[in-house]
């Protein structure tokens, strides 16, 4: 058997795999008729790919150039090839009906049983990929953060000055795993002045986002079986996450303090709150709350999940600390995330987590991804110690404020008492319970996308009807007020 790749030469050269076998008593041009063919069924060899030379192909497969020479020239004749005078033979733009020639990639063969995935992808359950919204529609779901107000040259100063500075070849070492130090003494000072967290450099572990976070914390702290309780309504894809892992998630109800913390089962080791804005109804955990549930944690075997996925932007009142900084930080592991003040392509949060517990979370995220890139740790360490990170907040902060504003005023031109608003004081969303069914039908019908709640809720069928998460980040306060205007628009 020859096995050979060949070089096709377009405007940048890559490899065609190849196989012919001269045990096989199918002539040579014939097996290489049949490759080629499923190479350009399958796309592999693309519309406008020029194929090697007959001379070069015999070369690579060794095998004389008649044979080439042979199979070429049928693959002409069937519209497969095309010459070009002085230039070569392609692929050509316009192909016959290739459909028939090979199946779609990974279909199985006739009678082989389908492959077996894990329980854990088995308890993630049905999936389905975000998709973007139609270009004419105003979004109310997009999770993003207003790109467009991003400091975009300074971010790219400081990138351009990392690929300069940082060499590509160190080997790895510990604080590869868990962040390079700037960043992490940038972070701890960070979180020190403006959530009150108690950390060193030395407890922050830097993951590739916040769900990367929350799946360290499955994999450190949870076996299968274990209790883990979760606020009801809560965070969807920490349920789905902790529930995969072989967890039993328990919902515990909120109210308008937050978790209700005398309503945690006494067999729950594990619990997943959001103090600063509760996911996704918005009220803050008040202190009487929030000192229960470090008394819940205290002299047991009990830990505390503090997502503090947006608290950057609160509105009214004054800032309220991490629930980390008040207690036992020993019993918490406090998350954070970038995604949100900065953008979500950066790919960057992190944990605090105690020290008893870093050697834990680092040899999980070894095991995981090795580390998160350095260029960006590199330039987002400058960032912050620049003071660009704390003057796009304050900058973002009184956009996201003009536009709740126009979202809640809006609410009340339009639809008065009709329309409930949970807490509206931080956070890039409003969750707003409509009293009929005939505001989604009217966002459908001109192009308003809405997120229900239902997917929050352990329950989805307890769910508030007519209950919806409106997201105001990434829309201007025109579309924002364009966007009520529609769903209302037959609501009179």
């Amino acid at each position: 058997m020859k096995r050979a790749t060949l070089r096709t030469n377009d405007q940048s050269t890559f490899a065609v795999p190849l196989v012919v076998d001269r045990r096989r008593s199918e002539p040579l041009h014939r097996q290489l008729v049949r490759e080629l063919k499923s190479r350009i069924a399958d796309g592999r060899l693309a519309p406008g790919v020029r194929v090697p030379s007959t001379r070069d192909a015999a070369v690579l497969l060794g095998v004389s150039r008649t044979t080439v020479t042979g199979a070429y020239d049928q693959l002409l004749s069937e519209g497969y090839l095309e010459s070009r005078r002085g230039a070569g033979t392609f692929v050509p733009d316009s192909l016959p009906d290739v459909s028939a020639l090979k199946p779609p990639p990974g279909t199985p063969a006739a009678g082989a049983r389908p492959v077996r995935v894990s329980d854990y992808v088995t308890r993630l359950g049905a999936w389905q990929p975000p998709t973007a919204a139609a270009p004419a529609a105003i979004d109310l779901t997009s999770r993003e953060p207003d790109l467009r107000l991003f400091p975009l040259a300074e971010w790219s100063r400081l990138l351009r000055q990392q690929m300069r500075r940082r060499p590509l070849g160190r080997p790895p070492s510990r604080e590869d795993i868990g962040g390079l130090a700037p960043l992490r003494e940038a972070i701890a000072r960070y979180l020190r002045y403006a959530r009150g967290v108690r950390c060193d450099a030395e407890q922050v572990v830097v993951v590739t986002g916040s769900q990367q976070a929350l799946d360290l914390c499955a994999r450190v702290l949870v076996n299968p079986g274990d209790a883990v309780a979760l606020e009801n309504p809560g965070y969807p894809e920490a349920r789905r996450l902790f529930g995969a892992i072989g967890a039993r998630v328990l919902p515990v109800a909120v109210d308008d303090e937050g978790l209700q913390v005398t309503r945690l089962p006494a067999r729950v080791r594990l619990a997943i709150v959001t103090p600063s804005h509760q996911y996704p109804l918005g009220m803050a955990l008040s202190l009487t709350r929030r000192l229960e549930l470090l008394q819940w944690a205290q002299g047991s075997d009990r830990l505390i999940i503090e997502n503090d996925y947006d608290s950057e932007f609160r509105y009214d009142g004054s800032p309220l600390p991490a629930l980390q900084g008040l207690g036992d930080a020993s019993r918490v592991v406090y998350i954070g995330t970038f995604s949100l003040s900065m953008f979500p392509a950066l790919r960057i949060g992190y944990l605090v987590v105690p020290p008893a517990l870093v050697t834990p979370f680092l040899q999980a995220k070894w095991h995981t991804d090795r580390h998160t890139p350095h260029l960006e740790q590199g330039a987002l360490a400058e960032f912050i110690a620049h003071g660009h990170l704390a003057r796009h907040i304050r900058r973002m902060r009184r956009v996201y404020r003009r536009r709740r504003d126009a979202l809640l005023h809006a609410l009340q031109a339009r639809f008065g008492s009709r329309a409930t608003v949970t807490d509206t004081s931080s956070g890039l969303h409003l969750v707003v319970r409509f009293d009929t069914g005939r505001v989604a039908e009217q966002a459908r019908r001109h192009g308003v996308v809405l997120l229900g709640t239902a997917a929050c809720y352990a329950d989805a069928s307890s769910a508030p009807a007519h209950e919806f998460l409106l997201r105001f980040s990434n829309a201007s306060e025109r579309a924002i007020t364009e966007a009520v205007r529609r769903m209302a628009s037959a609501d009179r």
